[in-house]
């Protein structure tokens, strides 16, 4: 390895630290999102749509002794709706939720068992709107182990987690692309192994992985996050 390969191994590795520390002291202090993302970011021809229902999901990270991971969703290939896809938990707003962060709450618990007093929520992603018709607030959360996950079996195919250094690796993400309505449509994937984590929940980790990528050069610097987490 040269030396200039080692440095950089070396600067991801202060990075990735750096966003461990700034998540489990909760540095990242919450605020609301300040931008809006979506499907059309890599495609402005289709432009969002232009009415939209509200929805919010939980980007999960787990607090393991190892390293932080992420949660994520395999959905049912029964589904009427992005089946057999891979997600984060999360659904529609009803109207008895208080806000976002209630709505994810709610829907972790109901699709994948986890339980709200399990989880510390630290902030918000950037709002991001899909071309079928939803407005997503990712509402990101710490998860302390240990827990017990039971899947709801109509609606979730599987659970399982992916280390927060993939979705940090400087590979990542791609840039793919499918066509749709005969012309091509270009989205942000992450693939992992026998997995392939693309569309709305990739954009999503593009999202983390810019304020994670903030929080820790400014906990390296000695700052306080200004991210939108």
């Amino acid at each position: 390895m040269s030396s200039d390969e080692t440095a950089d191994e070396m600067a991801n590795e202060a990075i990735d630290a750096a966003v461990e520390n700034a998540v489990r002291s909760n540095r990242m202090a919450p605020k609301h999102a300040a931008k809006i993302r979506g499907d059309h970011d890599l495609n402005p021809e289709m432009g969002p749509p232009t009415t939209l229902r509200e929805a919010a999901v939980l980007v999960p990270l787990v607090d393991r002794q190892e390293e932080l991971t992420v949660i994520f969703t395999q959905r049912t290939t029964t589904l009427s709706a992005h089946a057999g896809q891979i997600s984060f938990p999360g659904g529609r707003m009803e109207p008895e939720d208080d806000g976002p962060e209630d709505t994810a709450l709610r829907e972790t618990a109901e699709e994948i068992g986890l339980e709200r007093g399990r989880i510390e929520i630290v902030g918000r992603l950037d709002t991001y709107v899909t071309r079928t018709g939803f407005r997503v607030t990712p509402v990101v959360g710490v998860v302390s182990p240990p827990f017990i996950l039971t899947p709801d079996p109509t609606e979730v195919a599987e659970v399982f987690e992916v280390p927060l250094s993939f979705i940090l690796d400087p590979s990542n993400p791609q840039r793919h692309s499918r066509e749709f309505l005969g012309k091509p449509r270009w989205f942000y994937a992450f693939p992992y192994p026998q997995r392939y984590i693309w569309g709305a929940t990739a954009g999503m980790l593009v999202n983390l992985r810019d304020v994670l990528g903030a929080a820790a050069r400014e906990a390296g610097e000695g700052g306080a996050s200004s991210g939108p987490l």
